[in-house]
């Protein structure tokens, strides 16, 4: 008889440190305590107005009843539009799937096309979601690595050496979370090459697409037709719009899989929320100066902390070319007493109120990761915690 009330997969999924980080930053916060907070990968900016007006409009006309489980068509024909405009790719209709948000594209897509014991190559470091997910698909992760001296950046060759007969699928995510790192055109060709070779689909989660600085997004779905083929597309409203409690995001690809996503989507969420993709349709077809105005800030914002964290003792970090976060190596603050980055997180928080990620959750335990999406202010008052911090703790070595 079955002494756990809990599913194997239950108990082997792990809680998301971002999540659990914020959660704690925010309590605290609660609670009266000044906590500067580098936790949460979402844009302090408010929904863009012309955004929230279609919404509006639209739930005061009584659109609030059921839509197609994979998305309205108004949508669907401007993620098409979308795609074709920015990247020259071009899908129908039935290629496309609206889900509630791109986890939620990325989490269908792996129970879709995922069998026990399949195996998906992950560049490592990762976004915390990545092999927990493939694990629920009952998958098997296995890690590529993206090492620092290299920018960050995952090289066919890396992704070759993980390849087995098992594996079935390749997870890109440029620009990254947790590193910002860039793939560069250069080498996304080459994966495209090894790809097809092997006969294998290529997961691009591109929800960063529109926050690079001075390098453009290449997605690896635009090298020809049989990559494209390939291509799983996973993108949403989240970041480049900040719409994160929106819960909408979208995947393109093979007829095929879409269907299948499709059909899992009817049996569990179904629809996304009706009014929300309407919104979503401005968002995308309205205008693009809100994305721009963002994507400066967040420029101006990562050019200040990085430049207070290569100043301070015990710390390096590389330059981000996108998203908007930083992921500084600490090793020279580490010690007898705090080992490891997760130790280093708890300390930062609980004796200098900075709420930080540690770096083990995406695979690299000697880093931790900041989100710059805060005020200028915040970003000052934080690095100035940070530099009495580290200044403490390289002399306590």
């Amino acid at each position: 008889m079955k002494t756990s009330l809990l599913s194997e997969r239950a108990q082997n999924a792990l809680p998301s440190p971002t999540l659990g980080i914020t959660a704690r930053i925010k309590a605290l916060q609660a609670q009266g305590v000044n906590v500067i907070g580098f936790g949460a990968g979402e844009p302090d900016f408010d929904t863009p107005e012309h955004v929230k007006a279609a919404a509006i409009r639209s739930l005061q006309s009584g659109f609030t009843k059921y839509t197609p489980s994979s998305g309205i068509e108004a949508l669907k024909d401007a993620i098409i539009a979308k795609l074709e405009r920015d990247q020259g790719l071009r899908y129908r209709r039935s290629q496309i799937i609206v889900s509630c948000g791109a986890k939620h594209s990325i989490y269908n897509l792996l129970q879709a096309v995922l069998n026990p014991g399949d195996e998906v190559i992950i560049p490592r470091p990762y976004w915390v979601s990545y092999p927990e997910q493939v694990k629920l698909a009952g998958g098997v992760p296995i890690f590529a690595d993206a090492p620092e001296e290299n920018g960050f950046q995952v090289t066919a060759a890396a992704i070759e050496a993980a390849i087995t007969p098992r594996t079935r699928l390749v997870i890109l995510n440029s620009p990254s979370n947790p590193t910002g790192a860039m793939i560069s055109a250069e080498e996304l060709a080459r994966i495209a090459t090894l790809v097809a070779r092997r006969n294998l689909l290529v997961l691009s989660d591109e929800i960063y697409e529109h926050l690079t600085y001075g390098v453009a997004h290449v997605s690896i779905a635009s090298f020809g037709e049989e990559i494209k083929q390939r291509t799983l597309v996973v993108n949403g409203f989240s970041k480049a719009y900040s719409m994160t409690g929106w819960r909408l995001g979208y995947l393109a690809g093979d007829e095929k899989i879409v269907a299948a996503m499709g059909r899992i989507q009817d049996q569990s969420t179904s629809n996304p929320v009706s009014f929300a993709q309407v919104g979503a349709v401005e968002a995308l077809n309205g205008d693009q100066t809100c994305v721009e105005e963002m994507r400066a800030a967040f420029q101006e914002r990562r050019d200040v902390i990085m430049a207070r964290l290569n100043a301070m003792p015990g710390i390096s970090c590389l330059r981000p070319d996108g998203a908007f976060y930083v992921f500084p190596n600490v090793s020279g603050l580490l010690s007898s007493r705090i080992p490891d980055g997760d130790v280093l997180a708890e300390c930062l928080l609980t004796e200098a109120y900075i709420g930080v990620v540690p770096g083990s959750g995406f695979g690299a335990p000697r880093h931790i990761r900041l989100s710059y999406a805060t005020s200028i202010k915040a970003i000052q008052e934080g690095m100035d915690r940070l530099q009495k911090a580290a200044e403490r703790l390289v002399n306590e070595r």
